[in-house]
């Protein structure tokens, strides 16, 4: 619509309905569709108009101004269970920010609890605010102050802790508290829970509020880890309707959906559990599983060396070798192929007209040659690695790549690699742990 303001600005908006004049005042937004005009209200809600209907629009010099609630001292039950609320950022704790239309992750850990007052039923909270930050922006060493944060709040009397976290690597961060607290054979002292949600609290859809009932609710009341699979879980929404979320192993889930709720799915194995959020209450039923006996409590976790540097590559027609060796020639730690199909990369020539492939070969070749670390994981996410079916798979074997016959998803897997190199900087050390099911990311049967 001509002359309408940049987004942020604050207007005063008089439409003509079939209802006659209306008169609304927010912040103007970009546009949510063609021919349209759209703000978003004081309250939150965006509205949108055909261009058509504008009467007229006034810039304002400002809005009512939101005041946030101060935060208020929460009364608790002392008798019930302890459970930290970890708060590092995302979707669910988020809010709108009103001059701009975004959402923006500010929420205070307190205000969780003010948000969603069935927690207080359930355990006794407290919240710790580790940062305010977007999933996407997490790097090992926020890995390392999670453990460190579930290390003190099992040594405070924590039965468990959930971490919020943004969905778009939660299931990176699960991993890695599981790998921290299991990889080397043992089993945390209470429950690690991540969980996230799609949609922020402020919107009538958001999933967060059962995402969180449910997700304490395990900490509080779930069965006791044993080391295996259960190190840390992954809670969210089962389906796309109410009442319904799975516990997911925190080794082996990935996000599959950007924008449903029911966005996370377990990967070559099935749920741990689900909770169920009953008229009465939550309750748990639990999946069959093969029993396990409980490894012994570790002390403390296991830290992410944060000097460790992995390069990821995808295989595909435009995977060259000189992108690879940048890598190898930067100083790489290792080199984490996502790999085609059984795992497979592109290094024969068989019609003799692609010669970089045959480059590739010879530079991994050289590389492991050299002693270089090099691990091929399913870009399918689903499935094993199989390097045994194809000629090709039994070359890259020959050459020296690791992974063939891991169920690993591959997200776990670069956390699984980094906890591996973490220990020790060698191929055979990574090799060794890499055909090993350290704690369920590599079950002996793979389960669609």
């Amino acid at each position: 619509m001509e002359g309408w303001p940049e987004p942020g600005t604050p207007v005063k908006l008089v439409v003509r309905t079939w209802a006659g004049l209306d008169e609304h005042i927010g912040v103007a937004i970009p546009s949510a569709g063609q021919d349209l005009v759209t703000i978003k209200l004081v309250n939150g809600y965006n509205l949108s108009f055909p261009s058509s209907y504008v009467e007229e629009f006034q810039v304002m010099g400002e809005i009512p101004e939101i005041k946030e609630e101060e935060s208020e001292q929460i009364a608790q039950d002392e008798s019930l269970p302890l459970v930290h609320l970890i708060h590092t950022g995302g979707t669910i704790a988020s809010k709108v920010d009103y001059s701009t239309g975004a959402v923006t992750a500010r929420f205070e850990p307190s205000e969780l609890l003010q948000a969603v007052p069935e927690l207080r039923s359930i355990a006794r909270i407290r919240a710790v605010k580790l940062g305010n930050m977007w999933s996407d922006d997490i790097r090992p060493r926020h890995w390392n102050r999670m453990l460190k944060a579930t290390e003190e709040a099992f040594a405070e009397g924590a039965v468990g802790v959930v971490i919020t976290h943004g969905t778009d690597t939660l299931h990176l961060s699960a991993a890695a508290m599981a790998y921290g607290w299991s990889g080397s054979g043992g089993r945390p002292p209470g429950r690690i829970v991540l969980t996230g949600s799609q949609r922020s609290p402020d919107r009538g859809s958001s999933d967060a509020p059962e995402n969180l009932i449910s997700a304490v609710f395990w900490a509080a009341q779930g069965p006791v880890p044993t080391g295996y699979r259960d190190s840390s879980v992954v809670v969210a929404h089962a389906s796309s309707s109410d009442g319904r979320c799975v516990v997911l192993p925190g080794c082996a889930c990935r996000k599959y959906h950007s924008s449903r709720r029911d966005a996370f799915k377990p990967i070559n194995q099935e749920p741990i559990a689900h909770v169920i959020l009953g008229h009465e209450g939550p309750s748990i039923e639990l999946e069959e599983a093969d029993p396990q006996d409980a490894r012994v409590e570790a002390i403390s976790p296991v830290m992410f060396d944060d000097s460790v540097r992995i390069a990821q590559f995808v295989s595909d027609g435009h995977l060259h070798s000189d992108l690879v060796n940048s890598a190898i020639e930067l100083g790489y730690d290792a080199l984490l192929f996502h790999g085609t199909g059984l795992g497979h990369l592109p290094i024969s020539d068989p019609q003799e007209d692609s010669p970089e492939n045959t480059k590739l070969r010879v530079l991994m070749e050289d590389y492991c040659e050299e002693g270089g670390i090099v691990v091929v994981v399913a870009q399918a996410v689903h499935g094993p690695v199989h390097l045994d079916v194809y000629s090709k798979g039994r070359v890259q074997q020959s050459i020296g790549m690791i992974g063939n016959g891991s169920l690993c998803p591959p997200g776990s897997a670069l956390v699984k690699l980094h906890f591996l190199l973490s220990r020790e900087k060698s191929r055979e050390s990574v090799s060794d742990g890499w055909s090993s099911d350290l704690l369920g990311e590599n079950p002996p049967v793979v389960r669609d």
